[in-house]
């Protein structure tokens, strides 16, 4: 089940020449929900000389094509918790009516990073007990 949404504003620059949401752009609109949740859940700070996340994997499967016009939603929540990675589910959802169609699915696999000492980083206990608590879910 998600549990966190964030509204998705298709812009124009962002169709190719058929009309459609530009397939490189999904990833850009995946982000945003992510940096969405985690302001969320764990009120995240970002002092990205010291500590931050590295997307370590993402993977997309395209649905149906998405219009300039469509009014969207990307659904996200967290799948699993590693000790130094967190896996993240999003579903991006237009409303067409009544219904809710599915535009496109991803994952994707961030890596807790210390930019001091350039190594991976444990994931902070906070975050964990953060999306534990949201997500309803023992990882």
């Amino acid at each position: 089940m998600f549990r966190h949404s964030s509204p998705v504003h298709f812009r124009f620059s962002d169709m190719d020449s058929f009309g459609h949401l530009n397939n490189a752009n999904y990833l850009t609109y995946f982000e945003e929900a992510r940096i969405h949740y985690y302001n969320d859940l764990v009120n995240w700070k970002y002092d990205w000389s010291k500590r931050g996340i590295i997307l370590a994997r993402a993977e997309v499967d395209f649905i149906v094509p998405g219009h300039f016009r469509d009014r969207a939603v990307i659904f996200t929540r967290t799948s699993k918790i590693g000790s130094k990675s967190i896996t993240n589910e999003y579903q991006m959802v237009k409303q067409s009516g009544s219904e809710e169609i599915v535009l496109a699915k991803a994952i994707t696999v961030a890596v807790f990073y210390n930019y001091e000492t350039l190594t991976s980083a444990n994931v902070p206990d906070d975050w964990r007990k953060a999306i534990v608590e949201f997500e309803k879910v023992n990882f």
